[in-house]
């Protein structure tokens, strides 16, 4: 019995000293815990989706879905056979008035427009979880470094899931940070990595914000979770519309589909760009994370003209063939005329260009 007890004991301190390793930031507490006391989206000690969000959808059983997960049968390509093709732009090069796009991997992107620049959702590690030989990246699609992240206006968080809110990056980044956007909650983790209170734009669904050069940030609804530690929903997860005197983009997040697209883009839409979430999708996780016929149906509700899919290639987060989801999407956008962006890592888009043509360079 002494045993029983001192291996218990061990076990319930090793949790204990893990859960408090900086990369699992730091639960919300005082100032920032009542305000999210105060907010309708916030119930039962977790913030809410707007619709019904069981994490496994109907039909499907978490014991199933993790069996397969962890000892089911792997497709061959669930990883590339070879390395990805990347270009490694020079960001920090890049003429400040030129309004151009670049993926950075997964979730990851940076973005310059109206003379103002952000930094979406960056993991530069070559792990998208909180230790090491986890969740390692593809070969090749690690190509960009956090050193090589210029002066940033705004860093934007959609929500605090290790594959968008990467430990490494955030605090390697922190002194060339203006601002960080964030969602309510999440700022906890910043400031325990050294982001100073004034630093932070933290807010949730509903609230608008001015930005330098007469932009406008708002944070719209998402259909998803959050959670970096057992408890989930203590953050709140995100997406935004901004507004720049030229252009109105979408940023996506990760998100299962609902009726809040078609609210979104029925209130600020049309489009010029929308990022959607593609990839990393199963159909016991379709309430949580976009299929491809998903991505489809969103951006029709939010009247995108052009759509630039993320969230894949990269990481394997799903069982499915790692260059599935590009081919799927843009094959399903073909079908309903739409206009699918899909530059490699590091390829340059021109924001305030019309003629883009990007090669299907998964297919190599």
């Amino acid at each position: 019995m002494i045993y029983l007890i001192l291996t218990a004991l061990f076990l319930v301190a090793l949790y204990l000293f893990v859960m408090n390793l900086p990369a699992f930031g730091a639960a919300p507490k005082g100032k920032r815990l009542e305000r999210m006391k105060q907010s309708k989206l916030y119930k039962n000690n977790r913030f809410q989706n707007i619709s019904h969000t069981p994490a496994i959808a109907e039909g499907y059983s978490t014991i199933k879905v993790t069996y397969d997960f962890i000892l089911g049968k792997k497709n061959p390509l669930l990883k590339p056979l070879k390395e990805i093709p990347a270009v490694h732009t020079d960001l920090k090069n890049i003429p400040k008035d030129k309004d151009v796009f670049i993926w950075l991997g997964h979730s990851s992107y940076y973005f310059q427009t109206d003379g103002v620049s952000f930094l979406v959702d960056p993991v530069l590690s070559l792990y998208g979880s909180p230790f090491k030989y986890f969740n390692k990246a593809f070969k090749g699609s690690d190509l960009f470094k956090p050193e090589d992240i210029p002066d940033l206006d705004y860093l934007v968080i959609t929500h605090d899931h290790f594959d968008h809110l990467d430990y490494p990056t955030v605090k390697s980044i922190r002194n060339r940070t203006e601002m960080a956007i964030v969602p309510l909650g999440t700022g906890g983790h910043l400031e325990r990595w050294g982001y100073p209170e004034e630093k932070l734009i933290e807010e949730e669904w509903g609230t608008e914000v001015v930005l330098k050069n007469n932009l406008k940030i708002t944070f719209t609804p998402a259909r998803h979770f959050s959670g970096r530690k057992i408890k989930q929903n203590d953050t709140l997860w995100t997406s935004y519309v901004l507004e720049t005197p030229t252009k109105k983009i979408f940023l996506g997040g990760d998100s299962g589909y609902d009726s809040h697209f078609k609210t979104i883009g029925d209130q600020f839409g049309p489009f010029d760009y929308v990022v959607l979430e593609n990839g990393q999708y199963d159909e016991a996780w379709r309430y949580i994370h976009a299929l491809p016929q998903d991505v489809i149906k969103a951006a029709l509700d939010l009247k995108a003209h052009k759509i630039i899919p993320v969230h894949s290639s990269k990481f394997a987060l799903a069982l499915h063939p790692w260059n599935e989801p590009l081919q799927k999407v843009t094959d399903l956008g073909k079908e309903k005329g739409l206009c699918i962006l899909t530059p490699m890592i590091g390829e340059e888009l021109d924001m305030n260009g019309t003629d883009h043509q990007f090669k299907a360079w998964w297919q190599d």
